[in-house]
């Protein structure tokens, strides 16, 4: 593990845990914060069609956080990452216990971010996030 992968994944990793742990409780600032403010940004997400522009994607997750509610647990399993440069990426499981839309529910997406560092901070600039098929094995 290479220290600027090391040092990328100190930074970011609590920050993002706790942004989704925020919105999966309808908070969506957190989140907002996360997320570069220089275009382009861009979001494939699970339940919305392809979303672009720092516009449609804030207005996108006030969506998604008006729907989410009482998580009593989200965990999130890192895959893959690296960092070089002003460059960065992960891969993981995104674990979710919560109500959507009122309903309880537990689900796994695969979850995919890019990010870039801007000012010395790193920034989500693209985020991939998608329900793992059901016929897939895991092999």
């Amino acid at each position: 593990m290479t220290d600027e992968r090391e040092a990328f994944l100190a930074e970011i990793l609590p920050k993002q845990i706790a942004a989704e742990q925020a919105i999966h409780n309808g908070d969506v600032e957190p989140r907002l914060k996360l997320w570069s403010e220089r275009d382009p940004v861009s979001l494939f997400g699970a339940a919305v069609a392809v979303r672009t522009g720092r516009e449609d994607l804030d207005r996108t997750f006030r969506w998604v956080a008006s729907r989410f509610s009482d998580s009593t647990d989200y965990r999130f399993e890192l895959l893959a990452a690296e960092a070089s440069g002003d460059l960065a990426y992960t891969i993981g499981f995104e674990h979710n216990t919560v109500s959507v839309n009122g309903v309880p529910t537990t689900y796994t997406l695969r979850a995919t971010h890019v990010y870039r560092r801007e000012n010395g901070e790193w920034k989500i600039i693209h985020r991939h996030g998608d329900a793992i098929p059901k016929d897939q094995d895991g092999s």
